[in-house]
């Protein structure tokens, strides 16, 4: 099932996230239903919060990360733009670091640590940042915010047209 995502301005999107057991209700149709959405938007990556749930998880491409924490970020940093699907149409050059580990459970509650570089450990980050209630915005100049200021006002607002469904 496609679900809504949430809109920026949302108080979700801005809520650290809290951990979740293998007893969550549904949640192997909710990581489906993820999966499904992200598709269905052309994206590559989807945190509980953008889909009104603020609980630690998130997928990218075809893996699915629950109670992730970052371990590790390396002090190389790479800018590129980057955008959102809390945030149609909207995007802005991000720096992040070209390097990370994290420590993860899949949708089996099986533990993975891995390392990601480059465009992995981009999304990865990403949608970390989501589940620590921080979007790309914060990490973007003041300059780049105030460009953007009358688009997001509008996405805040409801005054926009998303290729997907929206709330």
């Amino acid at each position: 099932m496609i679900l809504p995502i949430v809109a920026y301005g949302h108080p979700i999107l801005r809520k650290v996230c809290t951990p979740i057991t293998a007893d969550y209700p549904d949640l192997h149709l909710l990581i489906a239903n993820m999966h499904a959405t992200m598709h269905h938007a052309n994206g590559c990556g989807l945190a509980a919060p953008q889909v009104n749930k603020a609980i630690r998880l998130f997928v990218v491409l075809e893996q699915t990360f629950i109670n992730a924490i970052i371990t590790y970020y390396s002090a190389i940093t790479v800018t590129d733009d980057e955008g959102c699907l809390s945030i149609p149409r909207v995007s802005a050059p991000v720096p992040r670091s070209q390097e990370i580990t994290i420590t993860w459970l899949d949708e089996h509650f099986n533990s993975h640590t891995a390392t990601f570089t480059g465009e992995m450990a981009r999304m990865v980050q990403h949608e970390y940042d989501h589940i620590e209630g921080t979007l790309y915005l914060d990490r973007i100049s003041g300059l780049q915010r105030k460009l953007l200021h009358s688009k997001l006002s509008k996405i805040a607002k409801g005054k926009f047209h998303a290729p997907y469904p929206m709330r």
